[in-house]
């Protein structure tokens, strides 16, 4: 016979193991935020914006064409910024303990679709370092673009900078949101191990389970008697029994 699961039954399995999933959610929360907090090394991000234009004399007139040509050679300086020609000489001015190849990692450059400017984004421990490295980076990039491509269309339209009048905040980790994160996590591992607890579980608790099993009414159930009173031993003086002397009967 095919075994069905009523929607009673399935909370019925919650709250009996309700403990275990209060216990095992704070705990995944209690570890996540010591990790976010005290264990994960936070990372700042800073942005600078550089725009692809071809300067224009007075007789040069404005249009599609060139912004076209523009917007395309951005995918090609995207390499170009991450690629060691521009990276090398960041790490030498900025002296650096890295390599091009692991600041490259930092560094990711983004533009919208059909747009002439791009942004360097980078990512460090130190925001005052990421502001370095994106500056630099544009800098960089804007002084070897006319070696590399004998064009001069790039210019930096906005720096990274830190604000000195409050801390700069982190863009990573998130301890709210790995803690939230880490909440649905516990409530999920929580119902599915009380879950995998009640499928093990093979004992017989209850009248219930025995007919749900055997598939027979219950005739009698014997039942547990707790605080049984004790049998006094004060016996009574009148009722007392006397062991009968020699010579003597019992119903003398």
């Amino acid at each position: 016979m095919e075994e069905t699961i009523s929607l009673r039954e399935l909370f019925a399995v919650l709250r009996k193991r309700l403990w275990l999933i209060v216990l095992i959610t704070i705990i995944a929360a209690t570890v996540s935020g010591v990790i976010s907090f005290f264990v994960l090394t936070p990372v700042y991000e800073s942005k600078t914006q550089i725009l692809v234009n071809q300067a224009k004399n007075d007789q040069q007139l404005y249009n599609t064409q060139t912004v076209q040509t523009n917007v395309q050679l951005i995918n090609t300086y995207n390499d170009i910024i991450t690629s060691p020609a521009i990276l090398d000489k960041v790490v030498k001015e900025l002296k650096l303990d890295a390599s091009a190849q692991s600041l490259s990692g930092q560094i990711q450059v983004t533009s919208a679709q059909d747009s002439q400017v791009a942004q360097i984004v980078v990512q460090d421990t130190s925001a005052k370092r990421a502001a370095q490295i994106a500056n630099t980076t544009a800098s960089v990039f804007q002084k070897q673009v006319p070696k590399l491509m004998n064009v001069d269309n790039v210019k930096v339209l906005s720096k990274a900078t830190v604000g000195e009048s409050a801390s700069p905040s982190p863009i990573k980790p998130q301890p709210l949101l790995n803690i939230a994160i880490a909440v649905v996590v516990g409530l999920m591992v929580g119902i599915g191990l009380s879950f995998l607890l009640e499928y093990l579980d093979n004992t017989l608790k209850t009248e219930q389970d025995i007919e749900n099993i055997l598939e027979l009414p219950v005739i009698g159930v014997v039942t547990n008697i707790k605080d049984v009173p004790k049998p006094s031993n004060v016996s009574r003086p009148d009722v007392a029994a006397r062991v009968p002397q020699r010579g003597e009967t019992y119903g003398s």
